[in-house]
């Protein structure tokens, strides 16, 4: 008698989620939460800050700080534009940032050139000699600072501070283009000095455009810490130049008499006034800046 056999299906092994995956899908999870909240610390205080400037005193110290102006009212704006002579001071501040990013950018990028494609002797050591000024606090050298700005004839004047800005943005500016001038292809130098381009030509025609990226990205970083320098300004343009003053001065100055006038929204509006265009030169150029921090690690 035949019986009729039936299939035994094959065992089937039952997998199960390895471990390496497990935690790296948890340590992701965990950064996403992370930037959520350090976005939510720094977003908060900026839009607070917006709003306070359109609060009364009574609004800003009540039961309800955190809650939304009653009346949008837009003249602690022109108080501090005006009274507080804020309008000056930014006015200030953009021909100095601007003058100084310059040299910066320019006398930067020449050296890191120089630095990065060049081989002669004492190379090295004028690097490093750039790169330790990274080191080097600036509250330390205030004193001498001010002694020098003083023998000068600079103290109280835009030239000095203007110089003194260049000076202490280069270490940073020729630490991050000299190694991202090294990532550049040596063959496209090569072949314009072969087609009869001077060594200024090969550099500002040639290589200048080729390290857009990086440029506008070390630019912003410039602007933004010479934008909001404080120090420097208040050694090197005392009370007697008050008509030069910054706008971190002016803000200061205003935070001062706050206590005694009570203008505080006069206060945050200054300070919205200080926030608003940094922060839409680094949302107009926030890929270009991203872009330039990480082409020379894909090179």
């Amino acid at each position: 008698m035949a019986t009729d056999v039936m299939p035994v299906a094959p065992n089937k092994a039952v997998t199960s989620p390895r471990p390496g995956r497990r935690s790296i899908n948890v340590f992701s999870g965990l950064s996403h939460v992370a930037l959520v909240i350090w976005a939510i610390l720094v977003i908060f205080p900026i839009v607070w800050t917006f709003l306070a400037s359109f609060k009364t005193n009574t609004e800003l110290f009540g039961d309800h700080p955190l809650a939304m102006p009653q009346n949008f009212d837009w003249s602690s704006w022109g108080r501090a534009w005006d009274k507080a002579h804020i309008g000056l001071y930014m006015i200030n501040t953009v021909k100095v940032v601007a003058i100084s990013t310059f040299l910066t950018m320019l006398f930067g990028s020449m050296a890191a050139y120089v630095l990065a494609r060049y081989t002669f002797f004492g190379n090295r050591a004028i690097y490093l000699l750039f790169v330790s000024g990274l080191s080097f606090p600036v509250f330390l050298a205030l004193a001498p600072l001010w002694l020098t700005m003083k023998n000068l004839g600079l103290l109280g004047t835009h030239t000095g501070l203007v110089l003194v800005y260049v000076a202490y943005s280069l270490p940073f500016t020729v630490f991050f283009l000299t190694a991202f001038f090294r990532t550049l292809p040596t063959s496209v130098g090569e072949a314009a000095m072969m087609d009869g381009c001077s060594h200024t030509r090969t550099f500002f025609q040639i290589m200048l455009p080729m390290a857009k990226p990086g440029l506008i990205s070390i630019t912003i970083f410039n602007v933004i810490g010479q934008w909001n320098q404080y120090l420097l300004p208040i050694v090197l343009l005392p009370g007697d130049a008050q008509d030069k003053w910054l706008i971190t001065q002016g803000i200061a100055n205003i935070s001062t008499n706050a206590g005694y006038e009570a203008d505080w929204a006069g206060l945050f509006a200054a300070l919205s006034m200080a926030i608003i265009p940094v922060l839409i030169v680094y949302i107009i150029f926030q890929r270009q800046i991203q872009s330039g921090l990480t082409s020379g690690a894909v090179k």
